[in-house]
């Protein structure tokens, strides 16, 4: 299934051959705390542009993340993949990651301190207008965005790829300032229907700006290939991740239209 992963890249847009993709390792600190993201930008691309997070899965800062961030400078965005773990927490096993994650879930203002400190290193990165930016993020990076935007954050918008919905205090919601698109999994058992309605209830009470598409049949984890079933409940779709980067195409057109 690997094997196929770079004409995925190609087909969901990743720069083309004239383009000049550069890419940097930034060591950047919440706290006392030091992290290590991963920047991507087109050079062929001049002036200010609009900037987008990338918040990676359970799993850390990986290859995952740091490819999706390589699509988003190939569209024209400097991207920024926030390490939300801390240098060198790189968990290689589900039970490893399931105790970071577990961390980080367990303290939401440490996730959304995490979150915002990538924000931040976005907005100070070259070439970024400040006032045009985004944040996605992916299964638990679902989650670490919106939690961002729950914290008030100032950014335009945050999409979700078959994250966790659920928050401590759903009355949070009246901070968001961006708007929202979720893209989940109709099949997917670890965010259920029931998360999936609290969470509409949620961004209605707050009359938040809000998108919830569901794809059909989708599992968790449906856009990466490398969900290769291993893990009941997460498996690859190929027609779900071209509709649902499809779909944040067409979201970040209209955020950033001007």
């Amino acid at each position: 299934m690997m094997q196929s992963l770079p004409v995925l890249w190609l087909a969901l847009g990743v720069a083309s051959a004239h383009a000049e993709l550069k890419t940097q390792v930034v060591e950047y600190k919440q706290g006392d705390t030091v992290l290590e993201g991963y920047r991507a930008w087109d050079d062929s691309f001049k002036g200010p542009r609009p900037g987008v997070l990338v918040v990676h899965e359970w799993t850390g800062l990986g290859d995952y993340a740091k490819r999706r961030t390589e699509q988003l400078a190939g569209l024209g965005y400097v991207a920024f993949a926030a390490d939300i773990y801390g240098k060198g927490v790189r968990p290689e096993t589900v039970e490893k990651a399931s105790v970071e994650a577990g961390k980080i879930r367990a303290d939401r203002k440490l996730m959304r301190a995490r979150a915002r400190a990538g924000l931040e290193a976005l907005k100070s990165s070259p070439g970024v207008d400040p006032a045009k930016t985004a944040a996605i993020g992916y299964c638990f990076g679902g989650g670490a965005v919106l939690e961002l935007a729950r914290s008030g954050a100032a950014l335009q918008g945050v999409v979700s790829f078959h994250g966790n919905l659920d928050t401590p205090d759903p009355k949070d919601a009246s901070n968001i300032k961006a708007r929202v698109l979720v893209l989940h999994g109709g099949a997917d058992p670890f965010v259920p229907l029931a998360q999936v309605e609290a969470f509409r209830a949620e961004m209605e009470a707050a009359k938040v700006d809000y998108q919830l598409v569901i794809y059909g049949g989708a599992q968790h984890s449906f856009t990466n290939p490398a969900s290769d079933g291993k893990l009941t409940g997460a498996l690859y779709d190929a027609k779900a991740d071209a509709r649902s980067w499809e779909q944040m195409r067409t979201f970040f057109a209209g955020l950033f239209k001007d």
